[in-house]
Order: C-alpha cells, then structure tokens, then sequence
C-alpha cells in the first residue's frame, strides 16, 4: 500500500499539525473533533471502531471493579455483567455511591441488592427493559 514504509514519519507529521485531543472540541471551522484531527461532524467513527471502544471501556470498568471490590473476582460470570453493565452505565462515582447496595452484594444478598437497585434514582432513569434484565441477572445469576 502506498506510504507503507513511511508511516510512521506521516503519522508524526500529523500529530504535530493537527495535535493529540483526548476529548471532543470544536475546531476552527465549527466541526466536534476528536483525536489527531477526526472530524466527528463529518465522518463520525466506524462500527469497528465504536467496538474497539465498546471493548477499552469494558476493560476499564472491570480493571476498576477488581481494584475496588475485591469480592467481585468471586461472583459468577453473569452477575460480573450486571456489575459491568451498572459501572459502565453509571460511572465510578455514581455506581460506588450505592454503598448499602455494595455491601448486600458483598455478603451475596441478591434480593437485597435487586431492592436496593429498583429504589434508586437509577432504575427511574434507565430504560425499563435495561433496569429489568439487570436486576433479574442479579437475582437468579442467569443470563437473560
């Protein structure tokens, strides 16, 4: 393929015109970019891509989990998916702030923990057919 071989110099050309933005911004022409120069606007991202991404926060969320719950290595694969999904949803703060819920997951208190879920601001929030296939993994430990 064409600049196979040279590359990375192109690369490096890039990266020093366009710069390395890890957030979205609006250029100097109005369009959301992101990255080394991706005119989100405009050309937007790929499904291979959004997957990518999909799979670095998955990661991130279960990197998280590990490190703050040492209990959730323990769980079984399903109710690691609600906790994922929950984390993943909510973010750290928000889902870490569920601290009566947290402990009923800790000592296993499924019923506790899908109370403690259908009681919060969450669960009026989300999606009902999302809020329900969560809890109810979390009650029988089984795949919906």
């Amino acid at each position: 393929m064409i600049f196979d071989e040279h590359r990375d110099r192109l690369r490096q050309y890039l990266v020093v015109s366009e710069g390395l933005r890890l957030k979205p911004y609006t250029d100097t022409v109005g369009k959301i970019t992101i990255g080394i120069g991706r005119n989100l606007s405009d050309v937007g991202i790929t499904a291979i891509e959004a997957y990518d991404l999909l799979d670095h926060d998955i990661d991130r969320a279960i990197i998280a989990l590990v490190g703050r719950y040492s209990w959730f290595a323990e769980e079984d694969p399903v109710r690691q998916a609600a906790m994922v999904e929950l984390e993943f949803n909510m973010g750290a703060r928000s889902f870490g702030g569920f601290t009566n819920t947290l402990a009923a997951w800790r000592l296993k208190d499924y019923r506790a923990v899908a109370a403690g879920l259908r009681a919060s601001k969450w669960f009026r929030q989300v999606q009902k057919s999302r809020s329900t296939r969560i809890i109810r993994m979390v009650e029988t430990g089984e795949w919906p």
